[in-house]
């Protein structure tokens, strides 16, 4: 998406920026059970509400997806740019959040691996995996978002138009 007036872009989330995060989480998980240890604390627990907020965001973030696909893709009604763009940057802090909580959870769950056999951290790891899943499905949700945001290839009238905006576009009148 080019800004006319300022001539900037967006570009969608490269895979180099989702791997970066997912190991930025994944340093994280291990540094609170590795200081956790070191402070001769437990590691925290994981509140069962952490893997649900996730996964419900992820369900909105991926609900306004695809009603964004359909409305720029199926529809062909343009959008706002100011829209279109707040709609891209909350794709982009979708994905890479995603990949940040699902690298944090995963590794957080495949530390307590080795001593599953203990309710505590059987439900730590049980928690973190749906967390994992969560954040995937948030890290994906965001990246279809991004992508719903592009204006199909084969409009030639790309630039939003006041006149014509929220109209089908080949209205056929």
């Amino acid at each position: 998406m080019a800004d006319p007036q300022n001539g900037g872009t967006l570009k969608t989330t490269p895979p180099l920026a989702i791997g970066v995060a997912a190991l930025f989480g994944g340093l994280t998980g291990w540094l609170v059970v590795v200081g956790a240890r070191a402070l001769g604390t437990s590691p925290p627990q994981v509140p069962g509400t952490a893997p649900v907020a996730v996964i419900l965001l992820a369900l909105a973030v991926g609900v306004l997806a695809w009603q964004t696909y359909v409305r720029i893709h199926r529809r062909r009604l343009r959008m706002d740019s100011q829209r279109a763009v707040s709609f891209l940057v909350l794709g982009k802090a979708s994905a890479l959040a995603g990949a940040l909580v699902g690298g944090g959870y995963l590794v957080y769950a495949l530390m307590f691996l080795a001593r599953i056999d203990g309710e505590s951290p059987r439900e730590r790891v049980i928690l973190s995996l749906v967390a994992v899943v969560g954040g995937v499905a948030l890290c994906a949700a965001g990246m279809l978002l991004e992508r719903a945001c592009k204006v199909p290839k084969d409009d030639p009238d790309s630039e939003t138009d006041s006149a014509k905006r929220d109209e089908p576009a080949d209205s056929g009148d």
